[in-house]
Formats: C-alpha cells, structure tokens, sequence
C-alpha cells in the first residue's frame, strides 16, 4: 500500500528531503538527496483547492458554487496557496464587487463613492 508522501518533518516542521528512489519494475535503486516538490509543502486542504482550482480552470465563480463559500473566501484560500508555494500575493487595486455592495448597504460609503470604485 502506497502512503502519501509528507514535506515537512512532524518534529521541527522543517523541510524533508528523499534520500532514496526506487523502481518496483526493475527493482533499481537510487539513493542520493532529492529536493521534494514546492506541492509537497502545501496542506492537504489546500491541495484539494489546487485541484479544484484546475478541475473548474480557474474560473472563481464555479469554485464558489461547488465550496459553497463567496468569492472573498476564494481569493483568500488562493492567497494562501500562493504564499505556501511562497511567492506574495498580488493586492488587487480594485475591491471585489461584494465588499463594495456590502459597504454601500451597511452606510459606509456613498452610492457615488460604491460606483466610483467598482468602475476602478
């Protein structure tokens, strides 16, 4: 029985590397240090956002549907995914259209501020 292959080590969370590779064809095996996939690193939830992610080619709005979560919680699973692949999330120069709707119906902004800033 195969087992999932795990990268950080349980004891410190620092970074695992293999030391050996086999091949149960032709029985050869390679031993060495291996360096483990930026993938190994992310968390199992996050893996599963991944391919989601993919499976629905990027479109948000599907993956909204199918986690049942609004698009803000989206782009928040896709920053953390980001940053474990470690690179920095990008800040979006435009807010999305629910935080506006919301400000505007909370009384927080005025309706020309709400359409000055959803037309960027």
């Amino acid at each position: 029985m195969l087992k999932e292959v795990i990268g950080q080590c349980p004891i410190c969370a620092g970074e695992l590397h293999v030391t050996k590779l086999s091949c149960h064809h032709c029985s050869t095996e390679i031993s060495g240090q291996f360096r483990l996939s930026k993938f190994n690193q992310i968390s199992k939830e996050n893996l599963y956002f991944i391919e989601l992610f993919m499976k629905n080619k990027g479109n948000i709005k599907q993956l909204e549907k199918e986690l049942n979560v609004s698009y803000p919680t989206v782009k928040k699973m896709l920053d953390e995914v980001i940053v474990q692949l470690g690179y920095t999330p990008e800040e979006d120069d435009k807010p999305d259209r629910e935080t506006v709707l919301k400000q505007l119906a909370d009384g927080e902004i005025t309706k020309e501020e709400a359409l000055k800033r959803l037309k960027g």
